[in-house]
């Protein structure tokens, strides 16, 4: 039986920010499940493990974390108890869920169970999801229920919204700000882009309402913007990034057909960079569902999103509570008794 803290404290200690310390968080989750009767599947920068021949019930958790920003009054790669909380890097995001399963199934007797369970551990979700798309690549044989390890706060979530990403470049004519109609302004074709795109959102987009999210409507966000080079130049190139986390294919239609119409009317450069569609699982165990995006929309099958919290991820001191770490354990134990009886 594998105490959850102390999993989670092993894993904790690895850095993994841009998969750095991958092949050494990995060897230490393959040498910790073979030991407790699992056996490795396929292993390269992602670990697939199982430990029956059946199965009917897989867990999915990404090893890797976003870099930490300045401000962390707690060590980054050490696991530090106060009071109530748990302290590091990746310790919601999701090294807690991945603490959690391990703790789990250390607990289970499987011989009395009729199917087993397999496990999945990939790498680069925090930028570009390639762990999970390798394993797609690799995989044919996945449980018909998946749960993904991502923080919910003990919530089971059983859905969640689509993503759409752009990024948009526009080329002008450069030429000295004091004679401006002999140049073309980029900033001006963008801004222009923007509005009307903004006025499409408002009117067509906005107002289209499933109260299963949280956030009832598809949202629009421009993240970033760049263009030009001086004030006293009338600037010749510029892009912005923005995305939509859309609630159903009808939304996710519409935006693509009116980028489209724009990048022609603005002699726009398009570049489509993520788009996955919102899925929403029907479920006896929950309705609930997660504005984010994880490795769940990447997957076909039954999903469920359950995790430890408060929800920290990306924040300084990012942490989860004692009680909830706790309580993931006994959820998932509950969850793989369910799935894996004959």
């Amino acid at each position: 039986m594998l105490n959850v803290e102390n999993v989670l404290e092993n894993l904790v200690k690895y850095n993994t920010i841009k998969d750095k310390e991958n092949k050494k968080i990995l060897d230490y989750i393959e040498n910790t499940l073979n030991l407790i009767g699992f056996k490795t599947e396929k292993k390269d920068k992602f670990l697939i493990m199982s430990n029956k021949a059946e199965t009917s019930i897989g867990f999915l958790g990404h090893t890797d974390t976003v870099e930490f920003t300045e401000g962390w009054k707690y060590k980054n790669f050490a696991l530090t108890k106060v009071n109530n909380r748990l302290y590091g890097l990746g310790v919601c995001d999701m090294k807690s869920g991945i603490a959690s399963i391990i703790s789990a199934i250390s607990q289970i007797d499987f011989d009395n169970l009729g199917k087993g369970i397999k496990l999945y551990f990939t790498y680069d979700e925090e930028i570009g999801f390639k762990g999970i798309k390798d394993v797609i690549n690799y995989e044919t044989n996945f449980p018909k229920t998946m749960i993904i390890g991502e923080p919910t706060y003990n919530e089971i979530m059983v859905g969640s919204k689509g993503i759409i990403e752009y990024k948009i470049s526009f080329k002008g004519i450069k030429t000295h700000s004091s004679t401006p109609e002999k140049g073309k302004s980029a900033i001006m074709s963008a801004i222009s882009f923007i509005n009307e795109l903004n006025k499409f959102y408002q009117i067509e987009i906005k107002s289209n309402l499933n109260k299963k999210f949280e956030i009832p409507y598809t949202t629009m966000n421009i993240g970033k913007i760049n263009g030009g080079s001086e004030i006293n130049s009338v600037p010749d190139l510029c892009e912005f990034l923005v995305d939509f986390r859309t609630i159903d294919k009808i939304d996710e239609q519409k935006i693509i057909r009116k980028i489209k119409i724009l990048e022609e009317k603005y002699q726009a450069k398009v570049q489509q960079l993520n788009k996955l569609s919102p899925f929403l699982n029907e479920s006896k165990i929950s309705n609930k569902t997660c504005n984010f995006i994880t490795e769940a929309s990447f997957l076909e099958n039954d999903r469920i999103i359950l995790g430890a919290g408060p929800i920290t991820a990306h924040e300084v001191d990012e942490y989860i509570t004692v009680e909830s770490l706790y309580k993931l354990v006994e959820q998932y134990k509950e969850l793989i008794e369910k799935y894996c009886q004959i």
